[in-house]
């Protein structure tokens, strides 16, 4: 008798599913296009509608409650968020001020307000696309099933870094000490984020850690 598919095991198949359209979209039909079709189109549809899809029809459970996507404690998440954002902000391009100076930031200082918009919702929906993927739905199912936190903490940030790998390394702006510095940040940025997404029950504190991470990296290209 052929064993049954358990949800955890239909949750990693749906994952492994969506790298392989995110993987090849990279790939063959990531050129010249404009940053916002990956973060406002492409990711929204390749992350999140599968996303969706299974909780509802598969689950049939509610989609913002099963994701932990709500309004309770408010005002203190935001922030938390806002202060660790903040410290990723600020610790991410210490080692860029030590090695370039304020040089390195001579674009962003020259961002007009309508851009510095630009970028901030650039950040904010790529945020918003991983989180739901990777904390909302990945990181609880794994730790629905072996009820080990810090085993779901580690499965999922190998996780999130794989999601990386085809935008890491078809990017060339990307090379040497900056590859391996965001390959390093991702990890540690997912062990954090997974840690406070138990802690706090809530998605939103890691979409706006996430959103100010993305942030300070888009400030510099």
């Amino acid at each position: 008798m052929k064993e049954k598919t358990s949800p955890t095991q239909r949750a990693l198949n749906l994952w492994a599913l969506i790298l392989i359209f995110w993987s090849f979209y990279r790939a063959y039909f990531r050129t010249d296009l404009p940053i916002w079709v990956d973060e406002f189109l492409v990711k929204p549809i390749v992350f999140i509608l599968p996303v969706f899809f299974f909780i509802r029809r598969v689950e049939k459970k509610p989609f913002f409650a099963s994701l932990d996507l709500h309004r309770k404690n408010l005002l203190p998440d935001l922030v938390l968020g806002i202060g660790i954002g903040l410290l990723f902000f600020f610790s991410g391009q210490a080692g860029t001020i030590l090695r370039q100076g304020l040089k390195a930031f001579s674009g962003a200082f020259h961002l007009g307000a309508a851009q510095i918009v630009f970028l901030t919702l650039i950040s904010l929906a790529t945020a918003i696309s991983e989180e739901i993927l990777s904390r909302g739905f990945i990181l609880k199912r794994l730790y629905a099933d072996s009820k080990n936190i810090w085993q779901a903490v580690f499965l999922s940030s190998i996780l999130f870094f794989f999601l990386h790998v085809p935008m890491l390394f078809t990017n060339d702006k990307l090379s040497g000490f900056m590859l391996l510095r965001l390959m390093t940040t991702d990890l540690i940025l997912s062990f954090v984020v997974s840690i406070l997404y138990f802690e706090r029950k809530t998605l939103l504190v890691p979409i706006i850690i996430h959103a100010i991470y993305n942030l300070s990296f888009a400030l510099l290209f």
